[in-house]
């Protein structure tokens, strides 16, 4: 008798490095898409088991929002999806290879895939300014957000008890350098959340207090026009904020901040917001690169690469409908490209025509502070109250999970009844994120963040360390029951 034996047929696997919105709702998508196909298996790589609400996080900063609330687990989101914590140590695209490095374990892991989508973002430049890298904060992750309410916090205290002038002046200082949205936004919320907080400080008064914000160039928010540029500066001047144009921070000490042809400034506390660069992981791809982005075609797919796809930040997406053009690095755009590349490889996989990429920005919006906001929506300005209700509005919708919508309102609505809280009940140690040119090899990218000193430890004792270990590996492994005496 002949027994016929079918092989099993190996799955399709499809990986996704980065937890951002471009990775996330790629991941969402081809969940809807392709995860009842048993011949298919998707892998999701982020640092951080959570999805961040970027739009958001200023207000954590300002202590509007509780640090839960704008974040949501990714194995919630994604049910169906193998979420793996970890950091990406290489991407081998001709053996097709993905290396992570699974949470702070001294063990790599390897994944192999049919197809990747690389959605590894974008992380803080210095520039190389001398003293950035040791003393200034960012605000592109929860652990910035975290950081900087606390160091606040930290600074009126110290003020409070500081007999010294000179020492009191430096320590109520705050400088901001970057006339972006997250510039603004940043700043606008700082000013706030300081100026409420003095009436609990007894020694300290507004008149102590100096705000400022540095932007290169001749009007802040120059996406929303000159309009709402200067209308936003009005405001923020009302306010207390001093606003410095056409001027850029050369450097900073602990006690100094110095701008270019400018008097020094008393200051401890700098928050730098004026340049990103893509996740230098990126910069090791043998692809071609627009000022350090991926270039992908109009189906957000690599000329060379066909089975690799990429989107979000790191990403030179062409606008077909302004040839030279790319489309900007937006949430409102990772997100649409998420959806469009999930759609081009289930396309891929059963052989139909892919869809092309095109997007027209819908709206720009930006919170400046005490219930005032700034908006284009479809070419139309906005500004005051009735502005700061639509940010509101829409990106309350736009968070995901209905139980992270009626926190976040309810928040909001205490906010309106009771003042900040100043507890620094989260002063922890920092963890920065920023790019130094000869990091680049030591370096991961994943959910838009770097982290650079922990990880190149896990490298240096990975060398002497335990083999790799593949991703059959681990699914070959052998659980075995250990008796409890």
């Amino acid at each position: 008798m002949i027994v016929q034996v079918k092989r099993r047929r190996r799955k399709k696997r499809i990986v996704i490095l980065g937890g951002g919105f471009g990775g996330v709702y790629a991941a969402i998508h081809l969940e809807k898409l392709l995860a009842r196909q048993g011949a298919v298996e998707i892998s999701l790589v982020s640092r951080d088991n959570f999805f961040l609400f970027t739009p958001m996080l200023h207000e954590i900063a300002a202590s509007d929002l509780e640090i839960t609330n704008i974040v949501n687990p990714l194995r919630k989101l994604l049910r169906k999806v193998e979420v793996l914590v970890g950091d990406v140590n290489q991407i081998d695209l001709p053996n097709k290879r993905v290396s992570i490095s699974p949470g702070y374990r001294k063990r790599s892991l390897q994944l192999d895939y049919d197809h990747l989508v690389i959605a590894l973002g974008s992380v803080t430049n210095f520039y190389d300014l001398p003293g950035f890298g040791e003393l200034a904060l960012t605000m592109k992750s929860l652990p910035d957000a975290i950081q900087l309410r606390a160091q606040i916090i930290r600074r009126l205290e110290e003020a409070n008890s500081e007999c010294n002038p000179t020492d009191r002046r430096s320590l109520l200082t705050f400088t901001v350098a970057g006339g972006g949205f997250a510039g603004v936004e940043t700043v606008a919320a700082l000013n706030d959340f300081v100026r409420e907080a003095l009436p609990f400080y007894p020694n300290l008064c507004e008149g102590m207090l100096r705000v400022l914000l540095v932007h290169s160039g001749p009007v802040i928010l120059p996406e929303l026009g000159e309009s709402l540029g200067r209308y936003t500066q009005k405001v923020l001047g009302q306010r207390g904020v001093e606003i410095r144009l056409n001027t850029r921070v050369k450097s900073m000490t602990e006690d100094n901040v110095f701008l270019a042809q400018h008097v020094p400034i008393p200051c401890r506390t700098l928050v730098w917001t004026a340049g990103t660069v893509p996740s230098p992981l990126i910069s090791s791809l043998p692809c071609a690169k627009e000022r350090g982005r991926i270039i992908v075609n109009q189906f957000l797919q690599l000329p060379d690469w066909p089975d690799v796809w990429a989107v979000g930040d790191c990403t030179f997406v062409p606008d077909i409908k302004n040839p030279g053009k790319s489309h900007p690095p937006t949430a409102q755009h990772a997100i649409r490209e998420g959806k469009v590349v999930a759609q081009n490889i289930a396309a891929a996989l059963s052989r139909r025509p892919q869809t092309s990429f095109s997007f027209k920005t819908i709206g720009l919006l930006a919170s400046i502070g005490r219930r005032t906001g700034v908006a284009r929506i479809f070419g139309f300005n906005f500004s005051g109250f009735f502005a700061w209700w639509m940010w509101r509005t829409i990106y309350l919708s736009k968070l995901p999970g209905l139980d992270k919508k009626v926190r976040v309102a309810f928040d909001w609505t205490l906010d309106l009844l009771f003042p900040k809280d100043v507890c620094a009940v989260h002063d922890l140690p920092y963890r920065r994120d920023f790019h130094r040119p000869d990091q680049a090899m030591h370096t991961v990218g994943n959910n838009g963040d770097y982290q650079s000193s922990a990880r190149q430890l896990m490298h240096s004792r990975m060398e002497s360390g335990p083999r790799d270990t593949t991703y059959s590996d681990v699914n070959e492994m052998e659980v075995r029951p250990q008796k409890v005496e």
